[in-house]
């Protein structure tokens, strides 16, 4: 598999696709927390916390939540058809399958798994959203988007995600 490893290459995938998007450059940012520091008030939009997670037959899923969003993965699994437990992948698995590094995993890193071997999954609380603010590949940057854009290009990568409604969902065991 060749990552496509730059900002670059990815703005000019999204160009080609005929998405517009905006790009804030910042200090590099590893958490939620961190983020929120740096770009002090909202700018509007939605903030995303990002998942990479495997279950028991080494099958990955990336999880896209807002940034508040709580998680309790027993319930989780359940929800994105995990088959046993569900845990977060190594940094190992996330390069090799993402081409990423911690705290630049963002639905964009959709566009370096050509194999398709990742779930996507968006919590459906996002795509009600104006825009949604990922990484574009680097923690040092933010790129919001339209949600619209945002499933254009996921689907342009092979990547049908799976919409989960966390609050909505029924009671599990």
């Amino acid at each position: 598999m060749k990552a496509v490893k730059y900002s670059s290459d990815l703005f000019a995938r999204l160009q080609a696709l005929g998405i517009q998007t905006e790009t804030v450059k910042h200090a590099p940012v590893f958490t939620v927390e961190e983020a929120q520091a740096v770009r002090g008030a909202s700018e509007g939009g939605a903030h995303t916390k990002n998942l990479f997670l495997r279950d028991n037959k080494r099958s990955f899923f990336l999880v896209t939540l807002g940034e508040d969003t709580a998680v309790d993965l027993k319930r989780l699994r359940h929800l994105i058809g995990a088959k046993g437990g569900l845990s977060f992948a190594s940094p190992d698995y996330l390069f090799d399958t993402l081409g990423v590094r911690p705290g630049s995993v963002s639905l964009f890193a959709a566009i370096n798994d050509a194999s398709g071997s990742v779930t996507v999954v968006i919590e459906t609380a996002l795509m009600q959203a104006a825009r949604i603010h990922c990484h574009p590949l680097t923690n040092d940057k933010t790129t919001s988007i339209a949600p619209d854009d945002l499933m254009a290009f996921l689907r342009a990568t092979g990547h049908e995600p799976l919409l989960i409604a966390l609050s909505d969902a029924d009671p599990l065991p």
